[in-house]
């Protein structure tokens, strides 16, 4: 008798990385993906730092045919109230089957390091399917644009990234012109993306740009479905 292949729930922002990151799961034997896992501002509905709609979001967990489970965070959110809430969706996850958790981060180690810290213990193991390092994110960027992903800049900051490429598509050109410092993939916060076309996308995600806004010392685009 073969044993059940572990189960996987994906930390899920709605931008390039996580779906780059179920694109590789997706490709292993070994496993199966069975959710995608997205925190939200509960005053507004939007995704809490991409502050993509939650509308868009359930777009694309029906595109790639998984069930979405948010965790609604208040806003402003202590890290006490985040880390309570997380605890409590990974205890749900844990009953429902779920042995392991995905995360899209590419290379910085203290985000790495929290995220073990924060599963020790819980009996649901870390994956980072796609880590890499600072030097080969500009690869990684030009391999998920050949793959047929397709994104927008939803989120600027401008203290590394002028606001003119807020809105901007995630494309060879945009990457030619990001200047000296800014990692091509926005690992550092310089820039998040919602990613509207990918090879796991039964149907590609229409979206259509509103108002720019400065919140909190970032720039938000708001896209709204077609």
């Amino acid at each position: 008798m073969t044993s059940p292949k572990p189960k996987v729930l994906l930390s899920w922002s709605s931008g390039k990385d996580c779906a780059w990151a179920l694109h590789v799961l997706r490709r292993r034997s070994d496993l199966e993906v069975v959710g995608l896992l997205t925190t939200f501002n509960e005053t507004v509905d939007r995704v809490a730092m991409h502050a993509v709609r939650r509308e868009l979001v359930e777009a694309q967990a029906a595109a790639v045919s998984l069930p979405l489970f948010p965790i609604m965070l208040p806003h402003p959110c202590s890290n006490e109230v985040y880390e309570q809430r997380m605890r409590a969706a990974v205890a749900e996850a844990k009953a429902n089957g779920v042995t392991h958790m995905a995360f899209g981060d590419l290379f910085l180690a203290d985000v790495r390091e929290y995220r073990e810290q924060r599963l020790g213990g819980t009996g649901i193991e870390p994956l980072f399917p796609i880590w890499t390092t600072a030097e080969e994110t500009s690869d990684l960027a030009r391999t998920m644009l050949a793959a047929g992903f397709e994104a927008v800049l939803t989120c600027v900051d401008p203290k590394h990234l002028d606001v003119r490429f807020l809105g901007r598509r995630y494309d060879a050109s945009l990457l030619a012109e990001l200047p000296a410092g800014v990692d091509p993939c926005g690992e550092r916060g310089e820039f998040h993306t919602f990613c509207f076309r990918s090879p796991e996308f039964k149907t590609e995600i229409p979206v259509t740009t509103g108002e720019a806004v400065e919140r909190d010392g970032f720039w938000f685009l708001d896209l709204r479905p077609e």
